[in-house]
């Protein structure tokens, strides 16, 4: 299984990126998946999730209103779109994939978000 995650890069305060993660060798339509984030000198943490039908978003406070997670499972890809980005929304986003609720067997490689103030 794979898990590729891209789309990271540099933009003001106030900016958008869109992340994208596309999957391999994975039966995407059965697994819920979801962004997750990890900050320097901090420990991970959830940031959105989507129900394998796509029927069901969650998302932590602080990005709620800010960002959408969507899949499109006939891709096998997932996307989070990010806009009102913060300087504290800069991190490594890791997109993961599982088929029990909350609970993510399989992990990308992150990409890079930094916002400058």
């Amino acid at each position: 299984v794979q898990l590729q995650a891209s789309g990271g890069g540099l933009v003001q305060a106030g900016g958008s990126l869109r992340l994208s993660c596309t999957a391999s060798e994975l039966r995407f339509s059965c697994h819920n998946m979801a962004w997750f984030r990890q900050a320097p000198g901090r420990e991970r943490e959830f940031v959105a999730s989507i129900s394998a039908s796509g029927g069901r978003t969650d998302y932590t406070a602080s990005v709620r209103g800010r960002f959408t997670i969507s899949r499109d499972n006939s891709k096998n890809a997932m996307t989070l779109q990010m806009s009102s980005l913060k300087p504290e929304d800069t991190a490594v986003y890791y997109c993961a994939a599982g088929e029990t609720p909350m609970v993510y067997n399989y992990w990308g490689q992150g990409t890079l978000v930094t916002v400058s103030s």
